[in-house]
């Protein structure tokens, strides 16, 4: 006759215990829908139409959103940055692109600008993202929303960065 032996962690919860005497269990900080970059269509546009900022480890395509002009248009769409991310298959396989939309995804939650730009963003990482240092990759993505906002907000304020550098912001050739 032969003998299992079994092996393996039991645990057991009282619910009415779950949180006494311990500590609070803080909220979880999300990364709302409506801060997110979703539809094929917006990440084409911010391509075809957007302008770029390059660093080490990504490259941040960006795009100011026009206010909607018809009463009835989503206004909440118009408000704040809409992020999205895009990891081709070139830069390794599943686990390790998802592995570069976790780390984009937290570093832009902790550095989330406050509302003001109107702006899609797509974060584009290169392969050394993986290797880079977390806190090296928040203070890229902190860089790279100040430079958005920078350059947005010059746009805003009547001057035109085309005008003064040339068509998408190039230096215009003498």
């Amino acid at each position: 006759m032969r003998q299992h032996r079994i092996r393996g962690t039991v645990t057991a919860s009282v619910p009415e215990a779950s949180n006494e005497g311990g500590e609070r269990v803080r909220a979880k900080a999300t990364f709302p829908r409506s801060a997110r970059l979703l539809r094929h269509a917006d990440f084409e546009r911010v391509y075809k139409q957007g302008r770029r900022h390059f660093s080490a480890s990504m490259t941040v395509f960006y795009l100011q959103r026009r206010q909607p002009d018809v009463a009835g248009a989503k206004a909440e769409i118009a408000s704040g940055l809409r992020v999205g991310f895009t990891v081709g298959r070139a830069l390794g396989g599943a686990v390790q692109r998802n592995r570069m939309k976790r780390r984009l995804r937290e570093a832009v939650r902790l550095t989330r600008p406050s509302p003001g730009a109107s702006a899609d963003v797509v974060i584009n990482p290169k392969k050394v993202l993986l290797s880079t240092d977390f806190e090296a990759v928040v203070n890229e993505v902190r860089q790279a929303f100040v430079v958005i906002d920078r350059k947005l907000a010059g746009r805003a304020s009547g001057e035109s960065i085309a005008d003064s550098n040339g068509p998408r912001g190039r230096t215009p050739r003498a």
